[in-house]
């Protein structure tokens, strides 16, 4: 049995992208099993590999976790990326829980129905650049450090920077009142494994589209 840890999900984004955004950033290699039918669901929750009867799921150390957030923590806590003391951790969970809720809202904008659109993008604009940047803004300003907690890089860096660049995708200009985080985003980008992970031909995944939900509704429900 190979040694890499193996994620479970279909062929996008979803939930899982935070996972592969962390262990690349760990530098650690993977592989991915697809779900492409309702069959290959149905199959891993008879057998008894889904804890909770959903995805995503990660093999890893003999484990086969659920539930996303448990993961993260898991990887982050393994290599090293959940700073050095309880309070640096507990930094890092505050800053994370607060990007996860952004990325929800990013994630959730292609599934709205079409006369819901226009508003879904004027909430995540207005929660962005309102709410959420200018607290992070603040911490870098306030701390004075390359990095969001102590001074290393954590799984807060990775989440924030992959949640940055989904906003862009959303409005390409939504950083230019945030020059802090143009520069967080531009130093973060630039670290070695983070590089490598935005290159073409990386096992990072490009944004959902329209075209793609019927086939992950036929997957999922």
């Amino acid at each position: 049995m190979s040694g890499k840890p193996k994620l479970h999900y279909f062929n996008g984004r979803g939930r899982m992208e935070s996972i592969r955004w962390l262990l690349a950033a760990a530098g650690i290699e993977f592989e991915e099993c697809f779900l492409e039918t309702k069959d290959d669901l149905t199959k891993l929750q008879k057998d008894g590999s889904l804890l909770f009867q959903q995805v995503p799921m990660v093999e890893i150390d003999g484990m086969k976790m659920v539930q996303t957030r448990a993961i993260l923590s898991y990887i982050a806590a393994k290599y090293n990326l959940y700073g050095k003391d309880l309070k640096e951790r507990a930094l890092i969970d505050m800053y994370v829980e607060a990007v996860i809720d952004l990325n929800e809202l990013l994630m959730t904008h292609t599934f709205q129905p079409a006369d819901k659109k226009e508003q879904h993008f004027a909430t995540i604009v207005d929660k962005a650049t309102n709410r959420y940047f200018p607290v992070y803004e603040k911490i870098l300003k306030d701390h004075g450090q390359d990095f969001l907690v102590g001074n290393q890089f954590s799984r807060a860096d990775v989440q924030l920077l992959e949640t940055l660049l989904m906003a862009e995708e959303c409005k390409p200009d939504i950083l230019a009142k945030f020059p802090l985080l143009q520069s967080f985003k531009a130093r973060i980008s630039n670290i070695p494994t983070i590089k490598k992970f935005l290159q073409p031909g990386s096992q990072r995944k490009p944004p959902l589209q329209e075209k793609d939900v019927p086939k992950l509704m036929k997957i999922f429900h």
